[in-house]
């Protein structure tokens, strides 16, 4: 009984095979989805390959900014270097730190060839409470200036923010060569101050 199944399946496979290389067209079908088929797989290989290429150059790309964010950080510790000191205002109490943060900003002003024209001190307002001392200055200076003003406040030690910045351009210069005139700056700054430190 099984020669006779397994003859038949044979027969049956014959059968098959004749029918599919006797028909000319049926043969060329066979053949052409066969080749696409392949070249479909080579196209898919040669795709995956162009996509692992596209990541590794992303991931290195990666490792090259971070490797830049490792020399940012040696030029940035060579730029506290550069303004040595603590982070914070420092005194034994709130209104001291409030003239050493009066006298870091006026420092800064008068060293790029600016004025001081008024200043106050805010010790007892709401930032104090978190240990924040606030200062509004009022100076003037020349326009290039101001730029090298705001990045000694805030690259400098201690920590200072930028709260407030009014500029104010006189008429004369407004209609003249506005690059080079002297500007009337209002400036709000603070810094946190740790009391006992």
């Amino acid at each position: 009984m099984s020669n006779i199944m397994s003859s038949a399946g044979i027969g049956s496979g014959n059968a098959v095979v004749r029918t599919l290389t006797g028909s000319r067209p049926i043969a060329v079908t066979l053949y052409l989805a066969v080749t696409g088929g392949l070249l479909l797989m080579a196209g898919l290989s040669i795709a995956d390959v162009f996509a692992h290429r596209q990541a590794l150059a992303q991931t290195s790309d990666l490792l090259d900014q971070l490797r830049g964010r490792k020399g940012a950080a040696k030029n940035a510790a060579a730029a506290l270097a550069e303004h040595p000191g603590t982070p914070f205002l420092e005194g034994p109490t709130v209104t001291v730190a409030g003239a050493n943060l009066l006298q870091r900003v006026a420092a800064a002003v008068s060293n790029v060839g600016g004025s001081v024209q008024s200043s106050q001190v805010d010790v007892s307002g709401a930032q104090t409470k978190d240990g924040f001392v606030g200062l509004v200055v009022s100076c003037e200076l020349e326009q290039p200036a101001l730029q090298k003003v705001l990045y000694d406040l805030e690259a400098g030690m201690p920590f200072l923010f930028i709260d407030q910045l009014d500029v104010q351009v006189p008429q004369a210069t407004a209609l003249g060569d506005a690059a080079t005139g002297r500007v009337r700056v209002i400036l709000g700054v603070s810094g946190q101050w740790q009391a006992g430190k």
